[in-house]
């Protein structure tokens, strides 16, 4: 081993998985995990960092991300003081801000290293997020690639930004960026690909989009909203899901997270199975739905959106996502709510991607024309009970389906479907390893997966 070889400080968050990697000073080891992290986390210069070859580039994102876990946004958009419960794990210690850290020798290809590797627990930390400035230094990080897509979502990209005093130019803008949004993937692919996040947030989900992908109904919402915040136009969330006319109970939303206690709860999660957003400009409220799944792009003002979100003679929207039509209800809501409910996807639920596929009944993907979904299947009798469930579903409602064994496109269904989708057909076949995966870790290994290929129609 050489005399003086690279010291790296390897940085994980125990919930969502991100990893980050750091080539530090070696004369750092000698500092305390609160001095360390202020010096390679909280004041980082990311872009320094990979300019110096400190950080590799898959890595810088990580980074980014791991500072706005760890520590709270003041209002000029500067990072603060460490969130109040956060600790520190190495091996089986538990650590505080001021205990030291231990390395040990690794070997990366031929190179030796000594690894400082720090597991950051989160799990006592509360709903502590200033929404306005976390999303403005996310904006910051890549303002030129959040400038270019707006730009890119008006047809006259000279007059793409919204004028404070002009109602009718603020509306076309959030039309415009909200029907972008909704164009895109309906998907969660993206969530076993490339950087393989469990859930994104706005900035996340737009930069998603501009690499060709897309998000669920909660990512495209707070996409939306990432943008229009920043151009100050103001909006809040709204609920809403199917069979749920009545008003919202929001103390029990609130006790559900709190406690995470979510068994028996079926009912009340139907309230925040879907989001979308009310605007408020120059006394015109504007319900924009723009997260697709075949959910209908919805832009009602006044009236018309009141009656989607009043009480009197309360309407639904017609939904098929899939196979079922349901009537979903949309909702105002108190916003400390909905910004709860996506802290705690974002940051404290652990399977939160395999809930989206699975339990959400969401698929890899929803168009107009099909849905992906993936069935995983330790033997043969729990394969062919799926494939009778889908084929039964599909069959009641004349749509074609096909359920493969193996994770492939190799039936009718997909070779049409990779004719008409070809880009997230590669996207989709590229996702097997990592939710499989993902999948054991969650629930015993030895699971294998094929995929469910759905021709929607009508």
């Amino acid at each position: 081993m050489s005399i003086n070889p690279n010291h790296i400080l390897q940085l994980t968050d125990s919930v969502t998985d991100r990893r980050s990697v750091i080539r530090i000073d070696p004369a750092d080891c000698n500092l305390s995990v609160e001095s360390l992290l202020d010096k390679y986390l909280k004041h980082a210069d990311i872009n320094h960092l990979v300019a110096n070859q400190q950080v590799p580039e898959d890595s810088a994102e990580t980074l980014a991300s791991l500072k706005d876990l760890v520590y709270a946004t003041g209002e000029n958009g500067q990072l603060t003081n460490m969130f109040l419960g956060v600790e520190f794990i190495q091996g089986e210690e538990v650590l505080s801000a001021q205990d030291f850290l231990t390395s040990h020798p690794i070997k990366i290809n031929d190179t030796h290293a000594l690894l400082i590797d720090l597991v950051i627990d989160r799990e006592n930390v509360g709903y502590e997020r200033n929404w306005k400035s976390f999303n403005c230094r996310r904006w910051n990080r890549h303002a030129s690639t959040f400038s270019d897509f707006v730009d890119s979502c008006s047809q006259d990209h000279t007059n793409s930004q919204p004028e404070s005093d002009a109602p009718e130019r603020q509306i076309t803008f959030i039309q415009s960026i909200a029907m972008r949004i909704w164009k895109a993937d309906f998907e969660n692919y993206s969530r076993f690909t490339d950087r393989k996040l469990i859930y994104k947030t706005g900035d996340e989900t737009v930069l998603n989009i501009v690499r060709g992908s897309g998000g669920i109904c909660s990512e495209k919402v707070q996409a939306l909203k990432f943008i229009t915040d920043h151009y100050g136009l103001e909006s809040e969330i709204v609920f809403a899901g199917p069979d749920v006319p009545q008003p919202v109970p929001e103390d029990d939303l609130r006790d559900l997270l709190s406690t995470f206690d979510f068994h028996g709860s079926n009912k009340l999660m139907r309230f925040w199975q879907h989001l979308a957003l009310l605007y408020h400009i120059d006394g015109i409220d504007l319900l924009v739905d723009a997260t697709n799944g075949n959910i209908p792009f919805l832009f009602l003002t006044n009236a018309d959106a009141e009656r989607l979100l009043g009480y009197r003679d309360k309407s639904p929207i017609a939904v098929r996502m899939t196979i079922r039509t349901e009537d979903f209800y949309y909702h105002r809501i108190a916003q400390d709510i909905p910004e709860k409910l996506l802290f705690a996807m974002e940051g404290w639920i652990p399977d939160v991607d395999l809930v989206q596929v699975f339990d959400n009944e969401l698929g890899l993907y929803i168009s107009e024309d099909f849905m992906v979904a993936p069935v995983v299947y330790r033997t043969e009798r729990a394969y062919e009970h799926q494939r009778q469930q889908y084929l039964q579903a599909c069959t009641e409602v004349h749509m074609p389906c096909e359920i493969n064994h193996e994770w492939n496109l190799n039936s009718e269904l997909g070779q049409k479907f990779i004719s008409s989708h070809e880009n997230v057909a590669t996207k989709i076949l590229e996702a097997k390893e990592h939710l499989l995966r993902r999948y054991n870790a969650c629930h015993g290994e030895g699971h294998e997966s094929g995929l469910v290929m759905i021709e929607i129609n009508g």
